[in-house]
């Protein structure tokens, strides 16, 4: 039986079109989750120059091909839910580039049942700087 892998981080049909529409106009993005300072509790999409991504941040996956990083601190308070990356008619962040399209991305989340947590301890996600 072939194990399976437990996304930490998915994206709803919404959240992807609007990658895609902004990698058209942008080229490559990359997405940190924001820990509330600025922006809210929001996820921001940024060029990958605009962010430097360092050993304080980990990588919890893709969504449409693109990395979404968060705080190590961040992680260890959400670490027992899959963040479900979506979009919501509004104002973006002020940092994220769909700032201006009418939409933003909104963070939503859920618990793991205990089957995923304990795939998800038994392979934790990349941390510091992606490879230079």
């Amino acid at each position: 039986m072939a194990e399976h892998m437990v996304e930490r981080i998915v994206a709803t049909p919404a959240a992807i079109e609007l990658i895609r529409a902004l990698e058209l106009q942008h080229g490559s993005l990359m997405f940190h989750q924001s820990g509330g300072c600025c922006d809210n509790s929001a996820a921001n999409c940024y060029l990958p120059t605009d962010l430097t991504i360092g050993v304080w941040d980990v990588k919890l996956g893709e969504v449409a091909g693109v990395p979404f990083y968060i705080s190590k601190q961040q992680f260890e308070t959400w670490k027992h839910t899959q963040l479900i990356l979506d979009v919501v008619d509004g104002l973006g962040g002020t940092f994220s580039l769909e700032t201006g399209t009418g939409k933003a991305f909104h963070t939503r989340s859920r618990v793991f049942t205990p089957e995923e947590q304990a795939w998800l301890d038994a392979h934790p996600p990349e941390e510091g700087a992606p490879p230079a």
